[in-house]
C-alpha cells in the first residue's frame, strides 16, 4: 500500500479515512510480527512511514471532528 500524503488524506471522506486507518494499522502489526519472529525486513523505513501515515490520518480525523463540532 502506498503511503498517503496530507493533501491526499484531506480529500478522503470520514468512512474512507477509517477504512484506510484500519488497513495501515493491520499492515503495521504484520510488519511488527515479522520483525519479532526474526524475518528479514524488506524495507526498514516502512514501519516508520506507516507510523507517520497513521498519525497523519488520526490528526486529520481529529481536525475534521473539531471542525464539525465547531460549525454544527
Amino acid at each position: 500500500m502506498a503511503i498517503l500524503r496530507t493533501k491526499d488524506i484531506r480529500k478522503l471522506s470520514k468512512k474512507d479515512l477509517e477504512k484506510k486507518l484500519n488497513e495501515l494499522e493491520l499492515e503495521l502489526s504484520k510488519e511488527k510480527a515479522n520483525t519479532s519472529v526474526g524475518a528479514t525486513v524488506v524495507s526498514p523505513g516502512r514501519m516508520n512511514e506507516l507510523k507517520k501515515t497513521i498519525a497523519r490520518i488520526k490528526t486529520i480525523m481529529k481536525e475534521k471532528e473539531s471542525e464539525e463540532a465547531k460549525h454544527g
